[in-house]
């Protein structure tokens, strides 16, 4: 009796032992999954910049797409615009992934409980998608104008529509927009993209990337006509434009890191509605577990 008293036990033992090893493993792989890093192709040598006569540039390389679509988020435009341009500022070496041209950091650890985010930078005219601090998604705006600047802080998005009609000038369509401020009827959509700061406060995109976060980012939940029971996905507009001075990527010729966000720069821009974010965000989630 005594000896398969023993047996017993060491048997427990044993399963006690691999039940809790099989458990652990199984929380890492989720951690693993919440928090996937994306991998990015980076540029097969170090990136410089020079300044292209746009004309001769588009003939050597009008067939190119992803040469294209660099030179656009580059120069803070679209096709339409870049072909007016007398000179546009190009890199050395196209073999890398947008993220690399553009100043947003890949990945931000103050962020990895938030689901979902979007950054608007004023000062580059750049914006950044992160889902739980990786960066998934970047692009060029064309933000508000000196006379009409887009409003700064946090925001968040609410309705959208595919095509709606401007609050401004009712003979301006806006394709995928999609509204961060009520009121003030700011938000974020497809217009044309000349290479500068020129809406109206509103964030201009290009259509790819307008259609991308039209279907990525979540709208509001209302508890009825009036009230709004759940907010959307945090935006977070920051920085400031210096429209007396040039181009600020006009300086990557001298420094091809000048406009760089660091991850700690964007932290401290966060750090203020953190748990303004994170407590929508808990909100949210519970309202689709409610969900049948």
């Amino acid at each position: 009796m005594k000896k398969l008293y023993y047996t017993s036990n060491i048997f427990l033992l044993l399963v006690l032992v691999l039940g809790s090893c099989k458990k652990s493993e199984t929380t890492k792989t989720t951690e693993t999954k919440a928090h996937k890093t994306i991998e990015y192709n980076k540029p097969k040598s170090s990136v410089s910049y020079h300044f292209e006569k746009t004309k001769q540039w588009l003939e050597g390389n009008k067939s190119d797409s992803t040469k294209l679509d660099i030179a656009y988020a580059l120069n803070r435009t679209d096709k339409a615009n870049l072909a007016k341009m007398d000179s546009i500022i190009v890199p050395s070496d196209f073999s890398g992934d947008l993220v690399y041209y553009l100043p947003f950091p890949l990945h931000i650890s103050s962020l990895e409980d938030v689901s979902k985010i979007l950054i608007f930078s004023y000062a580059t005219q750049t914006f950044a998608a992160y889902e739980n601090g990786e960066l998934v998604y970047t692009g060029p705006t064309s933000m508000g104008r000196k006379k009409d600047p887009t409003p700064t802080g946090l925001f968040f998005t609410n309705w959208k529509a595919e095509k709606t009609t401007s609050t401004f000038n009712d003979e301006w369509d806006l394709k995928w927009n999609f509204n961060i401020e009520n009121k003030l009827g700011v938000g974020f959509h497809q217009y044309e993209l000349p290479g500068y700061p020129a809406s109206h406060s509103c964030l201009r995109l290009l259509e790819k990337d307008a259609k991308y976060l039209y279907k990525w980012a979540d709208e509001w939940i209302l508890k009825d006509s009036e009230n709004v029971k759940v907010k959307g996905t945090p935006v977070v507009v920051f920085g400031s434009y210096n429209f007396d001075g040039p181009k600020p990527w006009f300086e990557l010729v001298n420094d091809p890191k000048v406009l760089d966000i660091s991850e700690t720069e964007i932290e401290n821009q966060i750090k203020p509605f953190l748990q303004q974010i994170l407590d929508n965000q808990k909100l949210r989630e519970a309202e689709q577990t409610a969900t049948p």
